[in-house]
């Protein structure tokens, strides 16, 4: 099976399209409107995005010419709404269980990601028992019959653990994938260890920010729904 070779834009209108149909499902079909709002949500999203609705739905129709998605038109009112057919849909060419369908989603959403962040990441899509569960569902996808839709990435200096990306976007040269270093900073006056116990502090303080920015996300989403 050959893999489609998505943009970026792409690989976020479907993302967001996967993510909603699950964590919002009584607004879904989404509009043009709540299409664009999801693409550029500052939370859950890497990078953060600023796409106007012409881009959306340039973006939109495109998709729908590859068939992954699908564009309901409402004549009367004049009110489209849009449906991905990426996967588990009747014609969809990937299937995915729930586990990898929470784990495409979020790579889709948010690029590389340990099984670790995966796992924190994931829990409005699926509640995966530990790392172990996370892992046995990228492996599912790197072994997908027709070939593997998820890579395991080189480990980041500093990192405890690999990190895994979708193959959506095109091949990914994983003997030749370096990650750039970051540029000089300071010195660290805290022995041979400061920079590494620094650097995971900051991965900490970020990661934090993202389960905060998550959780308000979905505090506003339950405000809406009762109101």
């Amino acid at each position: 099976m050959m893999l489609p070779k998505l943009s970026a834009n792409e690989v976020r209108v479907i993302g967001c399209l996967m993510e909603k149909s699950v964590v919002t499902p009584d607004q879904y079909p989404l509009t043009l409107n709540a299409l664009t709002n999801a693409c550029n949500q500052k939370s859950s999203r890497n990078p953060v995005m600023s796409l106007d609705q012409g881009t959306v739905e340039r973006t939109v129709r495109d998709l729908a010419t590859k068939h992954l998605v699908r564009v309901d038109e409402n004549f009367k009112t004049g009110v489209a709404k849009y449906i991905q057919r990426f996967c588990n849909t009747q014609l969809a060419d990937y299937q995915f269980e729930q586990p990898e369908f929470a784990v495409v989603c979020v790579l889709l959403l948010r690029g590389a990601q340990t099984p670790g962040e995966l796992r924190t990441r994931t829990g409005r899509l699926h509640a995966f028992a530990d790392n172990a569960a996370v892992v046995n569902a990228l492996t599912a996808l790197i072994e997908w019959e027709g070939g593997p839709l998820v890579v395991k990435l080189p480990r980041t200096p500093g990192r405890r653990d690999a990190e895994y990306m979708h193959l959506f976007s095109g091949p990914i040269d994983v003997a030749a994938h370096e990650y750039q270093a970051p540029a000089a900073a300071p010195a660290v006056p805290a022995g041979p260890s400061g920079h590494d116990e620094v650097s995971q502090l900051a991965q900490r303080v970020s990661q934090l920010e993202a389960e905060v920015a998550e959780l308000r996300e979905l505090l506003k989403t339950s405000q809406t729904q009762r109101t």
